[in-house]
């Protein structure tokens, strides 16, 4: 019976093992290895975009507090929305003029 089921061990064993290797094998093919660099390039995006929108929010979250500081010590309440306090984005589009020759 201890034989029957050391035998058993080593076939799963075994069959795990060339499992394993057959995978590290595959992935060790330029095919296997352009799927790990998609996958961590796809990983790396996302997590870059995540970064930009706490920045983003955190950004914008400050820009509030600024503004409400700015209320309360002087008393001036800005009429318009947190977009439209900026001179640039105020001033009318400027067209550029055609070179006449």
């Amino acid at each position: 019976m201890k034989r029957l089921f050391w035998l058993g061990v080593g076939v799963v064993t075994g069959v795990v093992l060339s499992r394993k290797a057959a995978e590290t094998a595959r992935q060790a093919t330029p095919a296997g290895l352009a799927s790990n660099l998609g996958d961590a390039v796809r990983e790396l995006a996302g997590a870059v975009g995540s970064f930009g929108a706490e920045v983003r929010a955190g950004m914008s979250e400050r820009e509030q507090e600024l503004h409400d500081m700015v209320e309360e010590r002087s008393g001036f309440v800005a009429t318009q929305g947190v977009a439209g306090r900026h001179a640039a984005a105020q001033r009318p589009a400027r067209r550029a003029r055609r070179a006449e020759g």
